[in-house]
């Protein structure tokens, strides 16, 4: 009796935990009955599946900022590689129709002829060329104080009558020479610079040929009757908001009433990106960088150009470039999708 007792008690029991089991609430790794998971279980982040290289070169204009955009880029894909290059312009867009980058850096206006030959361009961001001369010019305080007129940088740079910087002053006792400096590579600065000069070309500037914007630079700093014409990001120093230490942005007098304005006396970083996105620096030489592929960009590329027209646009103040206004960068937002 007793042993009969026992066994009935053990099948009690084990009935007992085997309803209990059957009974206990389903694991928290389970779907929901509509297949979607668990609302108390965290879901991993996708996985990075953007990889690959991108190659870039061009417009010496441009590569302070794609350097910029690039570094951004990486630290979000991290499996994505960049190889970018300046060389101006023309290189650029060589290398871009040619395939032998992924984009071109242009900074002017693409001809009919480069898209006819498949350059499909994007404008990104905004930048200017200004005038330089010397810190020690000999007549540095009057053109600060007068600026210099439009036709009187036609005659320097374009037909070479002016030769002198007394002429320029006006004080023609003073005989130094002017020493002209000008882009001997294919570059959207010069032909900027030119069209500003009365809608010219680069090959129509004079000058001593000087390849690339740190070059034009590094003449004039060298000499104290020298004049260029360099992009807002080498003209100005990014660390200190100045002009680089050795030269000075000259005025430009865009009424030609004879004097600087305080609008046209430019001497911070700040003052050139304000009066650039404003429209009271002049355009040209003011003008849109653009970035260039061989036909519509697709994949990686048109990821990176799409990413660069609207999370990458944070970054341009801070690298010293001026944004595009809205409509056009929903313009060229489309043009890339």
């Amino acid at each position: 009796m007793r042993k009969s007792a026992f066994i009935l008690l053990t099948v009690v029991m084990a009935f007992t935990l085997t309803l209990t089991a059957c009974a206990s609430p389903a694991p928290t790794t389970a779907p929901l009955s509509n297949g979607a998971p668990a609302t108390d279980v965290p879901t991993a982040a996708p996985a990075d599946t953007l990889k690959g290289n991108i190659a870039t070169s061009g417009a010496f204009a441009l590569y302070p900022m794609m350097t910029v955009w690039a570094e951004e880029f990486q630290k979000i894909h991290p499996n994505v590689t960049f190889d970018v290059s300046a060389g101006g312009a023309g290189k650029g867009m060589t290398d871009a129709l040619s395939g032998a980058v992924d984009i071109g850096m242009v900074s002017r206006n693409v001809t009919s002829e480069e898209k006819a030959k498949g350059a499909y361009a994007v404008a990104v961001v905004k930048d200017a060329v200004f005038p330089i001369v010397n810190a020690q010019n000999p007549v540095i305080n009057d053109l600060l104080a007068k600026g210099v007129s439009q036709d009187t940088f036609i005659k320097i740079f374009i037909t070479g009558e002016i030769k002198t910087w007394g002429e320029v002053t006006g004080k023609p006792e003073i005989t130094d020479e002017i020493h002209v400096y000008t882009r001997s590579d294919s570059a959207g600065a010069a032909d900027a610079w030119a069209k500003f000069l009365g809608g010219k070309k680069q090959e129509d500037l004079v000058g001593v040929g000087v390849n690339g914007d740190p070059g034009v630079l590094e003449a004039v700093i060298k000499d104290p009757l020298g004049i260029g014409y360099n992009n807002l990001g080498y003209a100005f120093d990014n660390s200190t908001g100045e002009a680089v230490a050795g030269a000075i942005v000259l005025p430009i007098d865009a009424n030609g009433d004879g004097q600087a304005s305080t609008d046209e006396v430019i001497k911070f970083k700040a003052q050139a990106v304000d009066a650039v996105a404003t429209g009271k620096y002049p355009s040209p030489p003011a003008r849109d960088l653009n970035v260039v592929t061989n036909g519509k960009p697709s994949g990686l590329t048109q990821t990176f150009i799409e990413w660069i027209l609207t999370d990458g646009q944070k970054f341009v103040a801070t690298a010293g470039f001026v944004q595009l206004p809205a409509d056009q960068l929903t313009e060229s937002l489309a043009k890339v999708k």
